[in-house]
């Protein structure tokens, strides 16, 4: 497994977005979690995806977030930014500025408002963003979400696009939860990788060949993530993915982003990580305890 760039494997943070009372993004906040996280053992970091609450945001405000990412301490090359819109034009915007702060490359939805959508209209879609924004470099791993956005990655639609765009699409982030579905594709197209949007699946991914996880219990479990990544040949393979798994295990029985924005305010003393973007809600405080505690019967630290 080549990791000379985060997008060729490893184990990146679907990064949560720390928000100010108004609801506008924290930069600072946000940037020093994702120093945080690279410090933990993340190999990259997957910004602007669905825990950091992005289709919440207004483009002008994702332009600003990487913008500010740009201009940071933090090598942009280890970012992977959320690009996917309905509309074209804003998901060009994004990637090419993505492009402009330097990017390993883009996680991309598939336009998701109108469905049943083709593989033929998705094919569409793809290929006139790749086209208008023209740029060799640009690097694309698709999101296949389909519990989110009704709209699913089929392999028939990856055969065309590999085919079509080989240099472009390279990879995909699977978040259904189906393992067959990833060692279909894991089988099915050399040299694509295929990340885990489950942190259940790590170890079984990287030994079947995938290229690692993108997940959003990265955000409290990276240090065990790293574990799995870094010993995933060895003796301890299985035990360090149960310490994962264990974390993951507790969380996904509460609602996600609102549970690890809880464990965040928690961890750091900062209770300003329980702020969300409406439709999203703060857990009420029994919710809270009750998540805080399967954390910690799972093995959780504490520990910043």
């Amino acid at each position: 497994m080549n990791t000379s760039s985060p997008i060729d494997g490893g184990v990146m943070a679907a990064v949560l977005t720390p928000l100010n009372d108004d609801l506008s993004p924290n930069h600072a906040a946000w940037l020093a979690h994702g120093q945080n996280l690279i410090a933990q053992g993340c190999t990259g970091l997957a910004v602007l995806g669905t825990t950091s609450e992005a289709n919440s945001f207004s483009v002008a405000e994702r332009l600003a977030m990487l913008d500010a990412l740009g201009e940071s301490d933090i090598d942009a090359g280890l970012s992977v930014p959320g690009v996917g819109c309905c509309a074209i034009p804003d998901t060009v915007e994004l990637c090419r500025k993505s492009l402009e702060i330097g990017a390993a490359g883009v996680l991309m939805l598939p336009p998701f408002y109108y469905k049943p959508a083709t593989d033929d209209g998705l094919f569409a879609a793809y290929s006139e963003i790749i086209q208008r924004v023209g740029d060799a470099k640009l690097k694309i791993l698709l999101y296949h979400i389909p519990q989110n956005t009704g709209v699913p990655i089929t392999l028939p639609l990856i055969e065309k696009l590999v085919t079509a765009y080989p240099d472009t699409v390279i990879g995909i982030k699977d978040s259904a939860g189906d393992f067959s579905n990833m060692k279909a594709m894991v089988e099915n197209f050399p040299d694509f990788n295929v990340f885990s949007g489950s942190d259940a699946y790590l170890l079984d991914i990287l030994r079947i060949g995938g290229a690692g996880s993108i997940t959003a219990c990265n955000n409290i479990s990276a240090r065990e993530s790293a574990a799995v990544l870094a010993n995933w040949e060895s003796d301890d393979a299985e035990s360090c993915q149960a310490a994962l798994s264990a974390i993951r295990l507790a969380t996904q029985k509460f609602p996600l982003v609102e549970a690890l924005k809880e464990a965040m305010a928690r961890q750091t003393g900062d209770a300003a990580w329980r702020t969300l973007r409406p439709p999203l809600q703060p857990l009420d405080a029994q919710t809270a305890e009750t998540f805080w505690a399967a954390l910690g019967a799972a093995g959780f630290s504490a520990a910043a």
